[in-house]
């Protein structure tokens, strides 16, 4: 059975409620005053409560009449997000916007992305998962992202397409009262071997078997960034960090950048992947586009 309550029933219905008088409404909505009676009749009729109290010169809401104008606002609200929304899909924007990004990509710039993003595509809902290691890649490989941001070889696996967004330096990094802070530079492997290396641990099977960049034989695992640089502030050990995240401590003098005398210079290079044959939609490419503009006005 159809629902005869209609959007116009109630338009009007807050229409009268905010111009005070149901000849306001009328005249807002270029109707007969008649019209507006007999449409906010019905639908009091239909909702089976009174809405306005008729007893003075100007109707004013009733107790039920004021609880349900803000669920009407609301209903209003959905239905213009819902023509957005559609205006959206019929423009070929994708109808939500879902990526996975490392955690050694830099915030910055993808936060004034977003932002931009934000101003040019409104009515696009966005969600973002941030990763480490194996994550981005199983995110998009489950289906849950479009697209992904991480660090991986451009002749990677053939399901895969992968294009270049930046570069990300590395850093060997201690903490300022650690042991190896006085150690005569270049480091020698044998040197770090003794002392405690911080890595980061992947909770997928995609990277479980890699072992690039372990050194030591004591090895202390983290499952994200953040952490991980706690405990190097705190002086637990040594690891390869992404520049960006410890130039301020180095600068403060809390932490020391280490010279290597094995890959001292080192980069995570950035990709934007989607899984081949999905391809990116309007704004996903719009956000990946001014993003790449972004890192490079401002590399590093």
């Amino acid at each position: 059975m159809l629902d005869p309550l209609t959007l116009d029933q109630l338009r009007m219905f807050l229409a009268v409620a905010e111009e005070g008088s149901f000849s306001g409404a009328a005249r807002k909505f270029a109707r007969a005053q008649s019209a507006v009676s007999q449409s906010i009749a019905s639908l009091e009729s239909q909702l089976r409560v009174p809405l306005f109290d008729r007893s003075a010169k100007t109707p004013k809401l009733t107790p039920a009449g004021a609880a349900l104008a803000k669920d009407a606002r609301r209903l209003l609200e959905g239905a213009a997000a819902l023509k957005r929304r559609a205006a959206c899909i019929a423009a070929q924007v994708e109808p939500e916007l879902v990526f996975a990004v490392d955690a050694i990509f830099p915030h910055e710039p993808l936060i004034a992305s977003l932002k931009a993003l934000r101003q040019e595509f409104a009515d696009v809902p966005v969600s973002i998962f941030t990763e480490s290691l194996g994550g981005s890649e199983q995110r998009l490989r489950d289906g849950v992202a479009q697209f992904a941001i991480f660090p991986t070889p451009p002749d990677g696996p053939g399901d895969l397409v992968a294009d270049f967004l930046a570069p990300i330096d590395v850093v060997a990094v201690v903490g300022a009262d650690h042991p190896l802070a006085k150690e005569p530079e270049p480091i020698s492997r044998e040197a770090l071997e003794p002392h405690v290396q911080l890595v980061l641990t992947d909770r997928t099977p995609l990277t479980q078997n890699f072992s690039g960049g372990i050194v030591s034989h004591h090895i202390w695992r983290f499952a994200d960034l953040s952490t991980r640089l706690e405990f190097l502030l705190a002086g637990f050990g040594w690891c390869r960090m992404p520049l960006h995240l410890v130039r301020g401590p180095i600068a403060e003098g809390r932490l020391k950048a280490l010279k290597l005398a094995e890959s001292n210079a080192f980069q995570f290079l950035a990709h934007v992947v989607h899984v081949r044959g999905r391809e990116i939609g309007r704004a996903g490419r719009w956000l990946i586009n001014d993003l790449r503009a972004r890192v490079a006005d401002n590399p590093g």
